[in-house]
């Protein structure tokens, strides 16, 4: 089994950084979402986040993001949100022990996947929701045999297909700059007019609110 995870763990290694590598060398403006071309795959939404991330808690520091010095100090109020949520449910439970459905619900897995959202898109939550309700619901009450059967064989399948798609799209369509077709959910961009304004206070700039209190 060791040996197994080892040369896994290895070949994965070896196959990400050599394609990292090649579309960092190969992709041009490659993750520079204002010098691509308009629907473009190569934006780098999750490294997005990532940086940000990295800025915001190892630059800034939360005390200016979510502390008394920052704009977003409100959003500490979630985490008491996240306390209470679950409670509603749980007293639905107990108040209806046998139905199916409130067992069902779980808040902290809600959040998590809302978590999702900043470098996903609409378009990934609607075939997640699609496919699972689909294979998670009517085919396990229906074919319960069946599911129990193939449904991991499904999940290696989409995964695998999406990951060949990938990289047939690119060396098909990608290498030359001719990018799919445009679709609801897909676009590359946050869909907020505001997203690019600036938060300090008595910073104005075009199209902009004047200043954020």
């Amino acid at each position: 089994m060791f040996l197994v995870q080892l040369a896994g763990t290895v070949t994965a290694s070896t196959v990400h950084f050599a394609t990292a590598w090649c579309l960092l060398t190969t992709v041009k403006n490659v993750c520079d979402v204002d010098a691509l071309l308009e629907g473009s795959p190569w934006t780098c939404p999750g490294d997005d986040v990532f940086y940000n991330t990295s800025i915001i808690w190892g630059v800034i520091g939360p005390l200016r993001m979510f502390g008394r010095l920052g704009n977003y100090w409100q959003m500490n109020y979630f985490f008491l949100a996240g306390i209470i949520a679950p409670v509603p449910i749980w007293l639905l439970c107990r108040r209806y022990p046998h139905n199916t459905f409130l067992k069902s619900i779980s808040i902290p897995l809600i959040f998590d996947g809302a978590g999702g959202l900043l470098p996903a898109r609409s378009v990934n939550f609607i075939m997640w929701g699609l496919v699972g309700i689909i294979f998670n619901h009517f085919i396990y009450r229906r074919y319960k045999a069946w599911w129990m059967r193939h449904t991991y064989v499904l999940t290696a399948g989409l995964d695998a297909g999406v990951a060949f798609m990938g990289v047939l799209t690119f060396i098909s369509l990608g290498y030359f700059d001719i990018y799919g077709v445009r679709w609801w959910g897909g676009v590359a961009d946050d869909h907020c007019p505001l997203a690019s304004c600036p938060t300090a206070p008595g910073v104005i700039a075009k199209g902009c609110p004047g200043s954020f209190r």
